[in-house]
Parts: C-alpha cells; structure tokens; sequence
C-alpha cells in the first residue's frame, strides 16, 4: 500500500485534490470527517464532551454546538488539554479502522489539515502540499465561504507557513490557476508517480537512478532530510546513525540524481532485522548489490557487513547503504 499525506493551508483546495484522487481510485481518510463522526449524536464522544464541558454544548438537535464548545474548551490550556484527551484516542482509533480496511494494494490518501503542524510527514511514503497564495485563498473564502475576514486571517496566523509547508512537501501543487485546473495536475501525479510507487511497493522493487551526471539540484538537501526522517521512523529509533553522504550531499556539486543515504548499524542482529523492517517501509533490499556504490563508502565498509536498499519513488531514487559489523 502507498500511503500519501495531503495536506495545504484553509482555502487552498485540499478537498478538490482529495475529490480528484477518489475519482481516479484511491482511498481516502478524510480527518475533519472522522473528527465529526466521532461526535456525532448519540455517540460516546459527544457525551463525554457533554459530561466534561456541561449540556450547553448540546444543540436543541442533539448535535455538538461547535461554538459553544470552543467558547468552553480553549478558556484555557486545561480545558483544551480535555477536549484532546477526549478527541484525540477517537480520532486515532477511527482512523486506524479505515487504515486497516483500505486494499493491501491501495492508494491511501489522508487528507490532514495539519500535517506539517503536526510533524506528520514521516509516517507517509508522500506528503503532497496543495498551495494557493494567500491573498486569494482570503478572497476565496470571504467571497464563496461567506467567512469573516477576521476569522481567515486569524486561521492562516494559526498555520504553518509557505516556507515550512514547501519543507514538508514532496509534491507541490498550485492551485492557483484557472478553476479546475489543478485536476489535470493531480491526474499526471497520479499516473506518473503514484501508481508506479505503489506497484514497485507491492513488487519489492527499487528505484536505480539515470548514470546521467546533471546538475546540483537545491531540493536535494531538504529531500534527504525528509527520506532521513522516514528512515528514521521506520526504524524505531534503533542504536544507529542516519546520514546523508555521496556527491548529492555536497552544495552546488553536479551528480548523478540519487539520494545516497547511509546507515551505520552497531550490531549485525539489529542490521538483519532492519533490512527487513526497511522493506516493508518502501525501501526494498537490492538483492543483485554486493558492494557499495560509491567510492567514499568502500573504506567503511571494508570488515563489515553491507546491504544496498533502493527508495520506491519513480522519481526520487533514492539508496540507502547499511553497514554493520559481520
């Protein structure tokens, strides 16, 4: 299974992307809908919400008054530590269940306003930001939302920013453009990179870049940083060192187009058992490798053990070099 993040500031389109991809096939977890679900009436969240905050926050129709209860709930910082206490283990818990029922074979997409807030972005093969500047997401939502100027801005303020949003991202869509513009955009990302990732997910097959020597590319370093996160993520947090080394980590420096990503284990028992975990995390073993692909690595290698795992994204190949004692 792919499992992609879709994220962007309020008003930049996010449901329009996520309609587009349901269109194509994929699967989509819509968190605002689950945090709905889980106090619908007659539910355990709302009346737990009830019982913590008082009946006023109960409509005369036995739904949630959302504004009632914020009035209560972010009073203070305690008051909103209960409000997440009680939303947050629900929300997860239902997320999971549409997780879990989602095709082994799936595009899973969830759709998270606040990923980048969050630090969500490691726990997604991609993390797909949709972008509108602000002055016209501000224009789109007083004009056709009927919203408060006030309110718009005070929730933008309140959000990431354009330059941690692009951090986080490894797909930048604009949706700036003409109206419906951006489908078209979402159809070639699903074609050229979303069904490819996650057929060589499914094949265990990874990604060898062109020989081709191109120019250095500035998104190199933020791109290791994110497969770096990933890998770290995936790994749990093991005893082991993570870095980004080879001619792609060296600013301004013309290379081949991969990712060199070396991970230096303590013990053999961990590096077995980390090839194998890496795998199911969309970092395949490359079983035809025997020695390391570049020069710099060889030295380290020399008296260790050594495997070669290669990213699944068609078009960020990315190697990742375990080295550990025999």
């Amino acid at each position: 299974m792919l499992r992609v993040g879709l994220t962007g500031g309020i008003g930049a389109g996010k449901s329009t992307v996520a309609g587009a991809l349901a269109d194509l096939g994929a699967v989509i977890v819509d968190a605002d809908r689950i945090a709905r679900e889980v106090v619908e009436p007659g539910s355990e969240g709302l009346a737990e919400l009830a019982a913590a905050f008082g009946p006023t926050v109960i409509a005369a129709d036995g739904s949630l008054d959302r504004a009632a209860l914020a009035a209560r709930a972010f009073a203070d910082d305690e008051s909103r530590l209960t409000l997440n206490s009680i939303l947050h283990p629900r929300i997860g818990a239902r997320t999971q269940e549409y997780v879990q029922a989602a095709p082994a074979d799936g595009i899973l997409v969830q759709d998270i306003p606040l990923i980048v807030e969050g630090g969500m972005g490691a726990a997604f093969d991609l993390v797909v930001v949709v972008h509108v500047d602000e002055a016209e997401r501000l224009r789109r939502l007083t004009e056709y939302r009927g919203m408060e100027e006030s309110d718009v801005r005070a929730r933008m303020a309140a959000q990431a920013t354009v330059e941690q949003r692009r951090a986080a991202a490894d797909v930048w869509l604009d949706n700036g453009g003409a109206p419906g513009a951006i489908v078209e955009d979402v159809r070639t990302l699903w074609i050229e990179r979303l069904i490819p990732f996650e057929r060589n997910i499914s094949e265990q097959s990874g990604v060898i870049a062109a020989s081709d020597i191109v120019e250095a590319n500035p998104e190199w370093a933020g791109q290791a940083r994110r497969a770096i996160a990933r890998l770290g993520l995936a790994t749990g947090g093991r005893s082991l060192a993570i870095e980004h080394v080879g001619p792609t980590s060296v600013p301004g420096q013309p290379a081949r187009d991969c990712l060199d990503i070396l991970v230096t284990i303590a013990d053999a028992a961990t590096a077995q058992e980390l090839s194998a975990i890496l795998g199911g995390a969309g970092f395949p073993v490359d079983s035809g490798a025997t020695t390391p692909d570049l020069a710099d690595l060889q030295a380290r290698a020399v008296g260790n053990s050594y495997r070669l795992h290669r990213g699944c994204d068609p078009l960020r190949p990315v190697a990742v070099h375990l080295i550990s004692p025999a």
